[in-house]
């Protein structure tokens, strides 16, 4: 796997997983959530190599695009990906997104249908008004290693063992200058008040590719009825005691519907 960050920002910085096969048609393309990175999705990547060649993007403020010329809600994140697609030479690509990754995903594939092979959603954000704001605000500002544990275990469901290296390094993310505040910036953007801002649900229906929507009956951050009433076009999955974070919680299911979406299981 190639790590490629660029000189002067034309493009996210990202993690490049190639196909085992030699297939890189169509590539995966993967969005982490607010307050991660493009290491979270390190994983999935390993296990779509068997089939598909994937990209992981630092979204702006977060990771390696820390210093992002602009950083701000979903919309500015989502131009930084269309315009880091559009420099890659990647014409047409199948879009993954987890909870603020999720609304990026959702917006580039509204801007430009036509790049987008198939889009999954992973507890996307921007699908109902409710969120976890207090916590939200918390994690985007703890800094030390137990406090960030007792955050990170309400990512995840009652059950979840959360791996001990875990809180330790998204704490030590924090440590970098900028990261508390640009974290504190974004989150603002996202919620407005005690809510957040929502998506054009009919409108991503009417999308012409294959949409997935995955969530966990356990998530503390975006309730799982947001996922109930979708447009009937739209294939919901629903993960009994599973949180948040259900990339992380069950990969094998979660890698296996990324592949069905983008026809290659």
């Amino acid at each position: 796997m190639t790590d490629l960050r660029p000189a002067t920002p034309q493009h996210l910085p990202f993690n490049d997983q190639a196909a085992e096969g030699g297939n890189d048609q169509e590539p995966i393309v993967l969005l982490h959530g607010f307050g991660g990175d493009r290491q979270t999705w390190l994983n999935i990547q390993t296990a779509l190599a068997g089939k598909k060649r994937s990209l992981a993007f630092d979204l702006p403020g977060h990771g390696q695009a820390l210093d992002w010329p602009r950083v701000g809600n979903a919309g500015i994140a989502a131009k930084a990906v269309a315009q880091s697609l559009e420099t890659l030479n990647l014409e047409r690509v199948h879009l993954v997104g987890h909870s603020m990754g999720g609304a990026v995903a959702a917006l580039v594939a509204l801007k430009d249908p036509n790049r987008i092979a198939s889009l999954t959603l992973l507890a996307p954000g921007g699908f109902g008004p409710e969120i976890n704001h207090r916590l939200l605000r918390r994690y985007a500002t703890t800094t030390d290693t137990a406090g960030m544990e007792v955050l990170l275990e309400q990512f995840f469901g009652w059950e979840y063992r959360l791996p001990k290296y875990l809180a330790k390094t998204v704490a030590e993310s924090r440590s970098k200058p900028g990261a508390t505040a640009t974290l504190e910036a974004i989150v603002e953007e996202i919620i407005d008040g005690a809510v957040q801002k929502t998506l054009p649900r009919d409108e991503l229906a009417a999308l012409p590719m294959p949409m997935k929507v995955v969530w966990g009956t356990q998530d503390r951050v975006l309730p799982t009825r947001q996922a109930h009433k979708l447009p009937g076009i739209v294939a919901t999955h629903i993960f009994e005691r599973v949180g948040h974070m259900p990339h992380l919680e069950i990969p094998r299911e979660v890698t296996r519907l990324i592949l069905q979406n983008a026809g290659a299981d």
